[in-house]
């Protein structure tokens, strides 16, 4: 893959030093291509040693936006904890949060009891 990517860089690559702008926009412009589109490399690796496997390494990579790849459903880093620590901190100060308006509630709701009963009564 990496030799399309060259031959596709290539023609737009400035021949002197001082014109680094051909570089840059042709670089911009390959990364927007893969990271709109997508790329997606896959491969084996097999270690044999007298015609007996002993490993076999596969390889999956894609190579995409964030927007792509929530696009086509994989959102996996939302929701692995190594690799957004704080959300677990987050969740739990939400749960602590929703007891806590949750007992507020009950509260509020014996006081209201309490004074539409006092109320009956005069």
């Amino acid at each position: 893959m990496a030799l399309s990517l060259l031959s596709f860089v290539r023609p737009t690559m400035p021949t002197s030093l001082s014109d680094g702008q051909g570089r840059s926009t042709g670089l911009v412009d390959v990364l927007d291509r893969v990271l709109d589109k997508g790329l997606v490399v896959a491969g084996d690796i097999k270690v044999s040693l007298a015609e007996v496997e002993l490993i076999t390494i596969r390889i999956r990579l894609l190579i995409c936006s964030i927007d792509k790849a929530e696009q086509i459903g994989l959102d996996w880093w939302k929701y692995d904890h190594h690799l957004s620590p704080g959300k677990q901190a987050v969740s739990a100060e939400n749960e602590q949060l929703r007891k806590q308006v949750r007992a507020l509630e009950r509260q509020l709701a014996s006081v209201t009891r309490r004074r539409s009963t006092a109320g009956a009564m005069k």
